[in-house]
């Protein structure tokens, strides 16, 4: 038993960072009326409402300064030492700092080049629209997909070019920064086309965490539950929006 409130512990964990980094995409605008509208989600916003320049660059800047970002930084970094990533950058916390740096601006070149820059000059919306759509395998496609498709300022499908630009011309940019063993030509395109399966892969994180989080919520054991009446009201809120419960099957 106690390994199995170690892992509700930890997806309570999972779920407060989850403020942090979803807060600016599924707080937004759900997709237009041409998409049927989600019954778990009545009180969306049936109109799809566009962001602004203005509006893409706090979006970059709430990403940038999310605690989320330097945790997820530390773990990767960590990871990377683990295995001997990068092993030029050498080990100790001479190493793991290298490897923090190379991996915090990894994450924050990334953003303000795709987020911010492409999708405004290409007038594309750099959020994630959960789909309409019923069962496993559609889903999972459609967020899949999500990487290829993306929506303009005008709420229409479109070819996702600032997704592809902006992987690239990071992948593109590592070359400065990171050893020498680990630049040139292939292994740009190996980082590319690795970025664009993360991607995928988070997209489909995104499609389901709604479903995952009502899963945890209605069968968190007693303890977690104590953990969680601890915690300051505003970040529950957040965390689990009042009314929430209701949305959950």
């Amino acid at each position: 038993m106690p390994r199995l409130s170690a892992i509700w512990v930890g997806a309570l964990a999972i779920s407060l960072f989850e403020v942090q980094f979803s807060g600016a995409q599924q707080s937004s605008p759900q997709p237009p009326t041409t998409a049927p509208a989600l019954p778990e989600l009545p009180d969306a916003p049936s109109v799809y409402v566009p962001l602004s320049g203005h509006d893409k660059f706090k979006l970059f800047l709430r990403r940038t300064y999310s605690p989320y970002t330097f945790v997820t930084a530390a773990a990767e970094a960590t990871w990377a030492q683990m295995w001997a990533q990068w092993p030029d950058y050498g080990g100790g916390m001479p190493g793991w700092g290298k490897r923090f740096g190379a991996t915090l601006a990894d994450t924050e070149s990334r953003r303000f080049i795709q987020t911010f820059l492409l999708s405004t000059l290409l007038h594309q919306d750099p959020r994630y629209f959960r789909s309409g759509k019923k069962g496993l395998i559609p889903r999972s496609w459609y967020a899949a997909t999500r990487v290829l498709v993306t929506r303009d300022d005008d709420g229409d499908s479109t070819f996702n070019t600032s997704e592809f630009l902006g992987t690239l011309l990071t992948s593109s940019l590592q070359n400065a920064y990171y050893p020498d063993s680990d630049r040139g030509f292939p292994n740009t395109m190996t980082r590319f086309v690795g970025a664009l399966g993360s991607d995928t892969t988070t997209n489909i994180i995104r499609e389901f965490w709604p479903d995952i989080r009502c899963f945890f919520r209605k069968h968190e054991p007693g303890n977690v539950k104590k953990i969680k009446s601890k915690i300051p009201r505003r970040i529950q809120d957040a965390v689990d929006p009042p009314g929430a419960a209701t949305r959950c099957h």
